[in-house]
């Protein structure tokens, strides 16, 4: 459903991480059996603690090893992991958490999640007495579609050999997993950081750069490119730092689950909106005075010639960047404080400073001759930059606007790319330009009359003009319950007024239930099937414990969950579904409701 809007942030912005999708199903493969053989699709889930075991690896008095096995097909959330000894004094522990999948969703934003198998190392400074098991905090979901509620789970501590019941495959396939995801995210960072070599404020300092960085003696290509790579690692490195300590920052201030927070999304978007404003010109994003000043003074003190001086020069240089590279570098530090991760952090960071230094290694061995001619072009890749930061800001804050005013938020940002990039440009040399810049504004008009018209999705701009929109308030149409008792009384109420009843079980924190109730119950074509009914939404997002008893007295393992009532108040459990489903699937049990092919 984002795909348009990453290609963007990441050609565009270095800031972009690789944020790829799960492939996951709806479930759907055996939809119409199901349905004909009068059977749920609950069986396609496993109970929550087949789906992941967590066990004790190894523990000692000063670190303790936790181990996670998760089936095919099922993710745990790395923000939903908190881990406890339990004793005289409960101690709450800090994880040492490796770089898991990345996950973008479209309501709850950047999240991390891990396939197969997860190792946690747990630092302690010392086991304290009478602490004799570990409280681990957890919650996952299915590629099929069905979220588990949080779950925590007590495992011994003086019994740690036996836990670890997964082996090497499972593991290897996830780091394989999480291998190239981090390939592709090293990559998008080298490559931006050659962007922003290409922009006014950077490519025509490269010769006097390399003349300073070099010295003022002939030497050869050979001594050239050893002193260009001191520069350039000296650079990368000071970069590496700064991005593992922001990731540090983020991981003890768990940025990523607070950005489920409308405040924390808007604070981000607003910073990431006066970032592009830096880009289109209107003011220079710097260091403040008395601390660039000073630094300033240093670099050109430092005399290049040597292996010592042109690290130092490239570590100044750091420090001292220019306007053209402050504001991609500000947004790509916050998005690395939302993953919390350090290492991951530093290593992206580091690519970006490797991608911003090729073309000083070949100013330096090739000289100036290889470099494109300084022109206008220069400040159309600045803006570039600048469109993709409003990008951003525009994919943080729609999860908190309405789908129409999103969708014209990006009608108007390609709007302004098109005409950037030459739409009513009198050059009429340059067809491709001018061509793209058409294709762009031909979009950006599709998008506004969507909007106007009720559309919601930039992937499908004209739905409303080919019949295929949808009601954006399906959740009006039911009454939200949290108290499990005030549903068993809404239900007695239906019966005895004759009505058949549906039951929606639904929580903030599940992907799947959303998605349901977007593309599903605000269809026309649903919400009018349901209308006799009498709709009842169990909102089961405080986890409570009543909540979780009725989950279990009714053999559910969690959001989504759609129960069905016959008016005399008893439920259909052949029509009962569980999951993530499609709109077809959704109908046709609804249909057979209304037909009366229903068995109790």
């Amino acid at each position: 459903m984002r795909l348009f809007r990453f290609f963007i942030l990441l050609s565009l912005l270095l800031a972009g991480s690789a944020q790829a999708e799960f492939p996951g199903s709806a479930s759907n493969s055996n939809t119409l059996t199901g349905l004909l053989q009068g059977s749920s699709n609950q069986a396609d889930f496993l109970p929550v603690h087949q789906a992941f075991r967590p066990g004790v690896l190894e523990a000692d008095a000063r670190q303790i090893t936790v181990i996670f096995d998760i089936a095919p097909g099922y993710y745990l959330y790395r923000h939903r992991l908190h881990f406890s000894l339990q004793g005289a004094q409960d101690q709450v522990l800090t994880a040492q958490l490796p770089e898991g999948k990345h996950k973008t969703d479209e309501y709850f934003g950047d999240v991390e999640v891990y396939y197969n198998q997860l190792q946690v190392t747990l630092d302690i400074s010392e086991l304290p007495a009478g602490a004799g098991s570990l409280a681990v905090g957890f919650q996952g979901c299915a590629d099929a579609g069905l979220c588990y509620p949080p779950e925590v789970v007590t495992l011994p501590l003086d019994n740690s050999a036996g836990a670890a019941s997964a082996e090497s495959s499972d593991a290897s396939a996830g780091m394989s997993l999480a291998s190239q995801t981090g390939s592709l995210a090293l990559l998008l960072f080298f490559v931006a950081g050659m962007g922003l070599t290409f922009t006014p404020c950077v490519l025509p300092m490269l010769p006097i750069l390399s003349s300073l960085v070099l010295g003022r003696s002939a030497i050869g290509r050979g001594r050239a490119l050893v002193l260009a790579l001191a520069y350039v690692l000296g650079m990368a490195i000071t970069l590496a730092i700064v991005g593992a300590l922001i990731g540090s920052f983020g991981a003890a201030l768990n940025i990523q689950a607070r950005l489920q927070s409308p405040w924390i999304l808007g604070t981000f978007a607003l910073f990431f909106a006066l970032f592009a404003l830096a880009m289109f010109g209107h003011f220079d994003l710097s260091l403040p005075r008395f601390l660039r000043e000073p630094l300033e003074r240093l670099n050109q003190r430092t005399e290049g010639g040597s292996l010592a001086g042109a690290a130092s020069m490239g570590v100044l240089s750091t420090l001292v960047v220019s306007p053209c590279i402050s504001a991609p570098l500000a947004g790509a530090l916050i998005y690395i404080s939302t993953t919390g991760d350090a290492l991951g952090g530093g290593v992206k960071l580091f690519a970006l400073g490797l991608g911003m230094g090729v073309p000083l290694l070949l100013v330096a061995l090739f000289g100036s001759a290889l470099l494109p001619r300084s022109g206008p072009w220069l400040n159309t890749v600045k803006h570039l930059f600048g469109f993709g930061l409003l990008a951003v800001a525009i994919w943080l804050i729609e999860r908190l606007l309405p789908g129409q005013l999103s969708l014209a938020l990006w009608a108007a940002l390609a709007a302004g790319l098109a005409v950037r990039i030459g739409l009513f440009s009198a050059d009429h040399g340059n067809h491709l330009r001018r061509t793209l810049a058409l294709l762009i504004a031909l979009y950006a008009s599709a998008a506004l009359f969507g909007a106007l018209a009720g559309a919601v999705d930039p992937l499908r701009p004209l739905a409303p003009f080919t019949g295929n929109t949808m009601a954006p308030q399906a959740q009006s149409d039911f009454v939200v319950l949290q108290d499990p008792a005030q549903l068993d009384q809404a239900l007695r109420n239906a019966a005895q007024q004759q009505q058949p009843a549906i039951i929606d079980v639904y929580a903030d924190w599940c992907i799947s239930c959303k998605v349901m109730e977007r593309e599903i119950l605000s269809h026309p074509e649903v919400r009018d099937a349901l209308a006799g009914y009498a709709r009842i939404k169990l909102d089961l997002t405080a986890n409570t414990p009543a909540q979780r008893d009725w989950l279990t007295r009714h053999q559910l393992f969690g959001p989504p969950a759609y129960l069905f009532f016959t008016p005399g108040g008893e439920e259909l459990r052949t029509l009962r579904i569980q999951g993530e489903v499609d709109k077809a699937h959704f109908t046709q049990v609804l249909q057979r409701a209304a037909a009366g092919n229903m068995t109790p």
